[in-house]
């Protein structure tokens, strides 16, 4: 069992209860849970809700293991990329499983005898209807299915068109190999459902050894059986899959009996998991690839800058139940502004520059000034640099603005933060009227307080012209505008124009000059960014925001844009 702190901290929750009880009654001497994805797309954040649940309770309990085991029964969509991310998702998650890796394939051998074994017994054949026909035959919700003309094949008949399967002499289709359960079943998945389907194609682990592969709840209940899994986690849409998973198993010579358990799966609003509309995605050029920042998939919100701690932390509180609901976004982007606001250090960046120029401040002079890396942690303290020339964000000046407007105003006082107050007497203009360069003088008494008798109730951030680096800086946002994207036939209507700003003329700290990638910063003011894991470098510095400092979505859907 697990120790009293774990139990204590963690919530509680009915598959957790399930284990517990098995434990206590002696049904299970120690738990053991598995990941089983198909290698076929990255991991989304859907499965990081899986992965929290299966890797979590085997962390918890007491001699207990959870395996990755990768689906490969399907080698026209997998490949070793795909799971190579997996394995590198759920390491950088922070969890690790049993032993090496696993595979269906590891039991493709194991499978074909447990087919034979169900053919032997009068429990399996081989159809040779069309995909069409035997759609036909399967009868609806409310009408029984019809059986297969080739359903009372002889055993002997069925094992040798079973071996001449196996051995390639048939085109893809041309057979399959079917259960003989019941067609009047009113589940559907127990209307003789398929076990083995011809495919002539390339495996990405047994190469062209076999052009026969299991169907996903055949293979799926064996591996589960042979490598001793006690507790069988998957969602709920599995639930009607559940019989079909107890009678493989019970029809056979094996001797695990794993427990199939359904919980809800992760729905998550603005977001899309579906595999094949994130494939079109990405086809279609509306984003990147699999890892861009506006992507669910776990390497997408690594790249994006959320933290391993955040993604758990959000796992944990939308919790495991058998209902299905839709979690707010809010939920998660709140997790990694919490785990940011607690362990992000500070730095000063400048997302659009508007130059001033301190007219009254030594030309020659560079003075080195401290800031501290966070104002509550014990992260010490940095270094920041005042110069005759710096920079500050356009949206923090305006010529003319009312009392509630707390930043530089033409004539009137502002403090730069962690610096001087400064005082703007001159704006200089373009021909077209832009703003390029304002005129301001400093109080050199002003560094770190308010002179007496004088209040300045702004602060703005600025960077100095001389000691800064140039940067880009992507603002992602949410990729799709509407809360359920999911529900619309066509996801392109839902669509943000606005996901993603591209500013490159930003500058920022100069002692980011040598920042690690997957350094995650809050930048005063701004927000929650991160060092870009794949372009970021000395000379090439590029951020993307993680998250907005407040949920400026929740005030956008309650009609306050302002």
């Amino acid at each position: 069992m697990s120790d009293n702190s774990t139990k204590e901290s963690t919530p509680n929750h009915f598959i957790r209860q399930i284990i517990e009880e098995d434990l206590s009654s002696g049904k299970v001497q120690s738990p053991f849970t598995r990941f089983p994805p198909e290698p076929n797309g990255y991991l989304h954040v859907g499965h990081a809700k899986s992965i929290c649940l299966n890797f979590g309770l085997a962390s918890e309990f007491q001699n207990a293991r959870c395996n990755l085991r990768f689906d490969d029964t399907n080698p026209t969509k997998e490949n070793i990329q795909f799971a190579e991310s997996i394995a590198e998702d759920v390491k950088w998650l922070g969890f690790h499983w049993h032993q090496e890796p696993k595979y269906a394939s590891d039991y493709f051998e194991a499978m074909y005898q447990f087919a034979v074994e169900l053919i032997k017994a009068g429990k399996a054949y081989v159809d040779s209807l069309s995909a069409e026909q035997i759609r036909e035959c399967r009868g609806t919700l409310t009408e029984p299915g019809q059986n297969s003309p080739f359903r009372d094949r002889s055993i002997e008949e069925n094992l040798s068109l079973f071996e001449r399967m196996k051995s390639g002499e048939f085109k893809d289709g041309e057979h399959l190999l079917r259960a003989k359960i019941d067609m009047a079943s009113p589940n559907m998945n127990m209307r003789d459902p398929a076990l083995y389907r011809i495919r002539h194609e390339h495996h990405i682990r047994t190469n062209n050894d076999w052009c026969i592969y299991p169907m996903y709840d055949f293979a799926h209940c064996i591996s589960d059986a042979l490598e001793g899994i006690t507790h069988s986690l998957c969602t709920l849409e599995f639930a009607d899959h559940r019989p079909l998973y107890n009678w493989i198993l019970e029809n056979i010579t094996i001797e695990g009996r794993p427990q199939q358990i359904e919980f809800s799966r992760l729905n998550l609003q603005y977001t899309v998991t579906s595999k094949r509309k994130l494939s079109q995605m990405i086809d279609e050029g509306i984003v990147e690839g699999w890892d861009d920042p506006r992507m669910p998939t776990i390497s997408g919100m690594r790249r994006r800058g959320y933290t391993p701690a955040s993604i758990r932390d959000f796992c944990e509180r939308i919790g495991i139940t058998k209902k299905d609901n839709v979690i707010e976004m809010g939920v998660l982007e709140n997790c990694v502004r919490e785990d940011l606001d607690k362990n992000a250090e500070r730095a000063m960046a400048v997302l659009r520059p508007l130059k001033v120029v301190i007219e009254n401040y030594p030309d020659d002079k560079l003075e080195k000034l401290t800031a501290p890396k966070h104002p509550q942690q014990d992260m010490g303290s940095r270094d920041i640099y005042f110069s005759k020339e710096v920079y500050i964000d356009e949206a923090d000046f305006r010529e003319s603005a009312n009392k509630k407007y707390k930043r530089l105003v033409l004539g009137k006082e502002v403090r730069l933060r962690n610096a001087y107050v400064i005082q703007c007497h001159d704006v200089i203009k373009d021909s077209d009227g832009r703003i390029t360069e304002l005129r301001c003088t400093y109080d050199a008494e002003t560094l770190g307080k308010n002179p007496e008798g004088r209040k300045v109730k702004g602060v703005i951030h600025w960077v100095s012209a001389q000691k800064s680096q140039s940067a880009t800086i992507r603002l992602y946002d949410r990729l799709f505008s509407q809360p359920d994207p999911a529900d619309i036939k066509d996801f392109h209507e839902a669509l943000n124009p606005e996901s993603v700003e591209i500013l490159t003329d930003c500058r920022v700290e100069e002692g980011l000059a040598d920042v690690v990638a997957e350094t995650r910063f809050q930048f005063e003011r701004e927000g929650y960014f991160v060092a870009d894991r794949h372009e970021c470098r000395p000379g090439h510095l590029v951020f993307n925001r993680v998250v907005t400092l407040r949920d400026t979505w929740a005030k956008i859907e309650a009609g306050d844009v302002n």
